[in-house]
C-alpha cells in the first residue's frame, strides 16, 4: 500500500499546481534551526563546519548596542548586518510554527553590513542602533575546525561590564629566570584597582604548560577536553567495544546554544594533561616553582570574573628555565697519581674525573685504594650517559678495566656514616672527624687484555735462622708477570719499639712516593710462570746489630698503582 500510495504521488504530481503556499504545515521543520540571541546574557555556541547564523532585535529605545564575540580554540570569522523588510509579516504567517527570522527572511527587503572581522581573540562591536532594522543577523564561521565560541549582547551605551578590562599593555613579563622557578609580572587591570579591596570577585589565574600559548581559557579547556577524549578512546580499543554515536544526541550537541556556564578554571584543576593553573588572588607578580631544568614553559595569564564567569587573556610570555649546574670535572693525565680528598663533612661530598685512553683500542686500567678507614667512598665509572661499574672503595686494591669507549666519567661519591650523622645532630659546628682521601691512577694499556695479575698473598716472611747481626733474610710472592719489586727499611727507635711503631707504617696507602730515596735498599726484577712457585727472596745487609727495622715491598707495575705489602718488623740479633 505504501508503494502505491508514492506512485500515485508521482504521478498526480505534475498535475498540482505550483503556487508557493504562505502557510507553512503545523508539522514543518525548518532546515536550519534559528537561533534567538538573547540580550544581557552569555551565550555559548557550538560552530559546525559551515555558517553560524544568530538573530535578535533591539528596543525601539535602545540608542546603542554592543555585540562581543570570544572564540575559543580557533580563529573565526563573523560578521553583523541590519535586515530591513519593506512590508511587515502578515500575521497569518507569525501564528504558523515558523519562527519568525525564518518567516521574515522570505519576505522582500534589504540588508546593511554594519562589521566584519577573523580574530581568534576577543572582539567587541560598538555602535548605533538602526531604527528602521528589522532584525539584526550575527554571522560566524570557523574557517579551520569545529569549534565554540560565546556571544554577548548588550544594549546602551555604557560598557556592558561582563567582561574584566585588560589594561593598555597586556603583556606578562619575566622577571627573573631559575633552575626551577620562574617569576613573572603584569600590568594591574582597572577592574580591579577601581573596586575596594574588601569586594574580591576577580582573580588571576597563571596557565603554565609546554606547548604554546593560549589566547583564551576555553582553547586551554578545549585542549585538556580533547586529550582526555583521546586517552578514554584508547580504553575503549583495549576493551574492543564500537559505541556507535546516537543521531539524536549530535543533532543537539551541534544546537545546544544555552549549556550552563561552568567555573572557568574547574576543567584545568582537575587531573589534566601537561597543564597546571595556578590561581593567587589580585597579585600581579607571581612565582611558578618546582619546574623542570633546561626546559622551555609557556605562561598564560587569564583575569577571571568570578561573578559572571567570564575571563579575558593577557598576552602570553615564554622562558626557559637555566641548566642543571654541571659538576667540575677534573681531566686526568696519562699514569698520573692523583689523592682525592673529600675535606669537609658533608653527608653526600662528590668529584667528577675524565680520563681519554690512548691509542685505538680505547683500553686503560683504573686503579683505587681508600686511605680513610671506615669512611665509605664509591666509585662509578660511566661512558656516553650509561653506567659500565659501580663499586665500594676500601682499604684493598680496586682494579677496574675501560675498554671500548673513547672517554670515561669517573665518579667519586663519599657517604655519610652513622657516626658522620650522629656527630653532626649533636654538634652541628664542629669542624667533622677524619678526612676522606682515595688514592687514584688512570693509565693507557695498549697491549693488555685484562686487569694485572696479583700476588696470592701480601705478606712478608723473614727467616729466623737466617737472621744475622748486621743482615735479615725476607721472602715475598711475586707473579708470572716481569715486575719490579722495591724493598724500603727504616730504623725504630727504642722509644718507637716498645710502643710498637710498626702500625704507623701500616697504612695502605703510604707509597713509594712518600719514601725517601734513602730508605731504598733493593730493586729486583722477579717472574715466575708458575703462581704456586712464585717467591722471591732478598738478604738485606748494612743493618746495625740489636736493632728494630720495619721493611716495606713495593710490587712497582707500568699501569697501576704501586701495590704495597704488609709491612713487616725484624730484629737483628745483639750478639753473633
Amino acid at each position: 500500500s505504501w508503494c502505491l500510495g508514492a506512485a500515485l504521488v508521482l504521478f498526480c504530481g505534475s498535475s498540482w499546481p505550483q503556487v508557493r503556499s504562505a502557510l507553512a504545515p503545523e508539522n514543518e521543520v525548518p532546515l536550519r534551526p534559528t537561533t534567538w540571541l538573547p540580550e544581557g546574557k552569555l551565550t555559548s555556541i557550538t560552530l559546525p563546519k559551515g555558517r553560524t547564523r544568530l538573530y535578535f532585535t533591539l528596543k525601539k529605545k535602545a540608542p546603542a548596542m554592543s555585540v562581543t564575540v570570544s572564540p575559543c580554540d580557533s580563529p573565526i570569522e563573523w560578521g553583523l548586518a541590519a535586515r530591513t523588510l519593506k512590508d511587515k509579516p502578515l500575521k497569518s504567517l507569525q501564528s504558523t510554527k515558523k519562527s519568525t527570522p525564518e518567516v521574515w527572511w522570505q519576505g522582500p527587503g534589504t540588508e546593511e553590513k554594519i562589521h566584519s572581522r577573523t580574530s581568534n581573540t576577543v572582539d567587541t562591536y560598538r555602535g548605533p542602533s538602526y531604527p528602521h532594522a528589522s532584525i539584526y543577523i550575527l554571522r560566524l564561521r570557523s574557517k579551520q575546525q569545529n569549534t565554540r565560541a560565546t556571544v554577548y549582547l548588550h544594549e546602551g551605551l555604557g560598557p556592558s561590564g561582563i567582561f574584566p578590562l585588560l589594561p593598555a599593555d597586556p603583556r606578562v613579563h619575566t622577571l627573573g629566570v631559575g633552575m626551577t622557578s620562574v617569576t613573572l609580572s603584569w600590568a594591574p587591570s582597572a577592574s580591579i584597582t577601581s573596586l575596594p579591596q574588601t569586594q574580591k570577585s576577580y582573580e588571576y589565574c597563571v596557565l603554565i604548560n609546554s606547548q604554546k600559548n593560549y589566547q583564551s581559557l576555553c582553547g586551554a579547556q578545549e585542549d585538556t577536553r580533547k586529550e582526555k577524549e583521546q586517552k578514554h578512546e584508547k580504553k575503549e580499543r583495549k576493551r574492543r567495544v564500537t559505541v556507535w554515536p546516537i543521531l539524536k544526541e549530535w543533532w543537539w550537541q551541534q544546537w545546544d546554544t544555552y549549556p550552563e556556564p561552568q567555573s572557568p578554571t574547574s576543567s584545568l584543576t582537575a587531573e589534566s594533561t601537561g597543564l597546571q593553573c595556578v590561581c593567587q588572588g589580585t597579585e600581579s607578580v607571581c612565582t611558578i616553582s618546582e619546574l623542570l631544568p633546561d626546559t622551555q614553559y609557556y605562561f598564560d595569564v587569564f583575569l577571571i570574573d568570578i561573578v559572571n564567569r567570564t575571563s579575558m587573556a593577557y598576552k602570553g610570555t615564554f622562558a626557559r628555565t637555566h641548566e642543571e649546574a654541571q659538576p667540575a670535572i677534573t681531566t686526568l693525565r696519562e699514569g698520573e697519581l692523583r689523592w682525592v680528598t673529600f675535606p669537609d663533612r658533608h653527608f653526600s661530598s662528590e668529584q667528577f674525573f675524565s680520563f681519554r685512553p690512548r691509542g685505538w683500542q680505547h683500553s686503560g686500567l683504573l686503579t683505587l685504594q681508600s686511605c680513610s678507614g671506615d669512611e665509605k667512598v664509591k666509585v662509578t665509572v660511566s661512558s656516553k650517559g650509561h653506567v659500565l661499574t659501580s663499586q665500594a672503595v676500601g682499604g684493598d686494591l680496586v682494579h677496574i678495566w675501560l675498554q671500548g669507549n673513547p672517554s670515561y666519567l669517573i665518579h667519586l661519591e663519599r657517604e655519610a656514616t652513622a657516626t658522620d650523622q650522629l656527630s653532626a645532630a649533636n654538634d652541628p659546628g664542629l669542624p667533622g672527624g677524619l678526612m676522606a682521601s682515595v688514592k687514584m691512577q688512570t693509565s693507557s694499556a695498549y697491549h693488555r687484555k685484562g686487569v694485572p695479575s696479583l700476588p696470592s698473598t701480601l705478606q712478608i716472611k723473614s727467616f729466623n735462622r737466617l737472621r744475622g747481626c748486621n743482615s735479615v733474610t725476607l721472602a715475598w710472592m711475586g707473579t708470572e708477570e716481569r715486575s719490579l719489586y722495591c724493598v724500603y727499611s727504616r730504623k725504630l727507635g727504642i722509644y718507637e719499639d716498645e710502643a710498637g711503631g710498626v702500625a704507623a707504617l701500616t697504612a695502605p696507602c703510604l707509597g713509594p712516593e712518600s719514601r725517601s730515596d734513602t730508605e731504598r735498599v733493593l730493586c729486583k726484577y722477579f717472574q715466575e710462570l708458575n703462581p704456586q712457585r712464585a717467591v722471591t727472596t732478598a738478604v738485606i745487609g748494612g743493618l746495625e746489630p740489636g736493632m728494630a727495622y720495619v721493611f716495606d715491598v713495593y710490587l712497582m707495575r707500568r699501569w697501576g698503582l704501586p701495590i704495597k705489602y704488609a709491612s713487616k718488623m725484624v730484629k737483628t740479633r745483639k750478639e753473633c
